[in-house]
Formats: C-alpha cells, structure tokens, sequence
C-alpha cells in the first residue's frame, strides 16, 4: 500500500483487518531432516547468523523443502544470495539427492559468477555433507558453512521463504501432478525475485534491491 501512495500503519492495518473480519493465523513449521554419514565431512559455522551481508555474492544459503502433489512428494532446493534474498539458483525433483542440491548450485554459479570466497551455508544433510558436494563447492571456490545441530534459526531465512512459498502460493490451489508443481514454482520464483516486496530490502523485491544499489554504486 505505501508503494501505491498509501500513508498506512501497524494501527491502520489492524483496524482494516478488523473491519474486514481478516486474522493472522501462526504457521506450523514442518520440516523432515536427512541424516549425514559420519563419514562425511561437517564443516564449521562460518554464518554465524549473519544473514545480512554488505554486498552480493558474499554470503549465500541453501536449503531443501518437500512438496506433496496428487502424484507424490517433490523435493525443492534453493540457493538464496542472503543480501537481497534473492534466490540465484533452485532446483526440483521428484528425488531428493545429491544431484538435486548440486544442479541447484550450478545454476547459481553459472548466474552470478562469484568471485573465490563466498560462503555457502546449510543444514548438516547428507545431501550437503556429501564428498560429491564438497568438491563442487571447491571447483567453485566457495567455502562450506554448515549450522549447528538442533539450531533452527540457523538458516531461518530460507525456512521463511518456504513458508512463504508453501502458505501463499502452493497451498491455496490444487496440485494434481509434479508437473503442475513444476510450473506452480517456476511462476512463484519468478513473482518472488520480480515482484515480492521484502522488508529486509527496504519494501522491495529481491531483484529491485540489487538494481538499485547498482545504482547507487554507479553515482557513487
């Protein structure tokens, strides 16, 4: 609403939801973990709940979320630049391995092209503790960063954008097959990054954030 020109509030905005008898209802979080092979390397916690970087490609965060459908589960993973939010590269499947993280990596790669140094964070998945995944992430040059067991706040921000995903847009119609889901998400990811205003990035959406700070680089 301010971005149409609205001058509105915390108190406006209830008062309007209480004349349109509209109430917030608290999500329930779900979330089914993959359990690592001791094995598999755990590397430290570089994010530190840092989730607010001073520039793009310095700190990005990954995570994987299940999507049911007539058909049966889907499996999504997301690489998100935690500066704008903006999510740089995902991937979807009806398996949840290895390959499903590391496909959703490359493509953010082969988008951003970051410099050696970037951090990658997630969870402590065998997917993401896997000696394949390592080695990507060194011929990427990007350093592994992984939170703590039992943190849940440790990759809060990617929790929220599937929650937003999940609550505004997936669960409010029908999904009768994978392939419906595949489309459903493409259509979200790009409203997302395109159009979804953020507050984090001052009221804009992931995409418009990073235009803009491009232009205050440039006037600089």
């Amino acid at each position: 609403m301010r971005k149409e020109g609205y001058q509105v509030g915390r108190y406006a905005v209830r008062k309007m939801m209480r004349r349109l008898r509209l109430k917030v209802t608290q999500r329930q979080a779900y979330k089914v973990t993959t359990q690592r092979k001791h094995s598999d390397a755990v590397a430290d916690n570089l994010l530190n709940m840092n989730f607010n970087p001073s520039a793009a490609n310095q700190i990005w965060a990954g995570d994987v979320t299940y999507l049911k459908t007539g058909e049966g589960w889907m499996y999504l993973a997301v690489v998100m630049d935690l500066y704008s939010r903006r999510i740089v590269g995902w991937h979807i499947d009806k398996r949840m391995t290895t390959d499903l993280i590391s496909k959703a990596l490359m493509k953010a790669y082969n988008l951003r092209q970051p410099a050696r140094g970037l951090v990658f964070h997630s969870d402590r998945g065998s997917q993401y503790t896997s000696k394949q995944f390592g080695k990507q992430l060194s011929s990427y040059g990007i350093r592994a960063s992984m939170g703590d067991v039992g943190a849940c706040w440790d990759n809060a921000v990617v929790e929220r954008f599937f929650g937003s995903l999940k609550h505004d847009w997936i669960f409010k119609v029908a999904q009768p097959t994978r392939e419906f889901m595949k489309q459903d998400v493409t259509a979200y990811m790009k409203y997302y990054n395109l159009e979804r205003l953020h507050s984090a990035n001052g009221d804009l959406s992931p995409v418009e954030f990073e235009n803009s700070q491009l232009k205050v680089s440039s006037l600089a």
